[in-house]
């Protein structure tokens, strides 16, 4: 299973243990064109033998969907039928925010936070998931 939190500049990503226990970040990947996000994608899920993709959603905190969750939803759909993979969207309300508060509690630059928020955000939006199924 595959976590992702996609932004305009960067995605996150992670995924899942073959128990699907827990959820490590793999790599935050920086965006170009949309057909060769989506390519650059597939093949990494097609090379670590993905089943699932789980992408986290930016709904507002009324729990509306606004301008960025389309984007989300637009990008997440092309993927899905690129690849032919079951997608499910997770509530990602606060990750960005929990994942900077962890590396920020980690004492880590500002720079260094930039380049793997994203990535750990991943994480807990993948690992929110799979806990909630068990």
């Amino acid at each position: 299973m595959i976590g992702l939190d996609i932004g305009d500049k960067r995605i996150g990503i992670a995924l899942s243990d073959l128990l699907m226990l827990t959820a490590q970040g793999m790599e935050t990947y920086q965006r170009s064109e949309e057909g060769k996000d989506i390519q650059y994608l597939a093949a990494y899920m097609k090379s670590h033998d993905v089943g699932r993709i789980v992408c986290g959603l930016p709904k507002n905190m009324n729990g509306s969907i606004g301008e960025q969750a389309e984007k989300v939803q637009v990008f997440a759909e092309q993927l899905k039928e690129h690849t032919g993979l079951p997608l499910l969207y997770w509530d990602e309300r606060l990750t960005t925010k929990s994942a900077h508060q962890t590396l920020l509690e980690a004492d880590m630059s500002r720079k260094k936070r930039k380049a793997v928020v994203d990535k750990i955000a991943a994480v807990y939006i993948l690992q929110g998931y799979m806990d909630s199924i068990r």
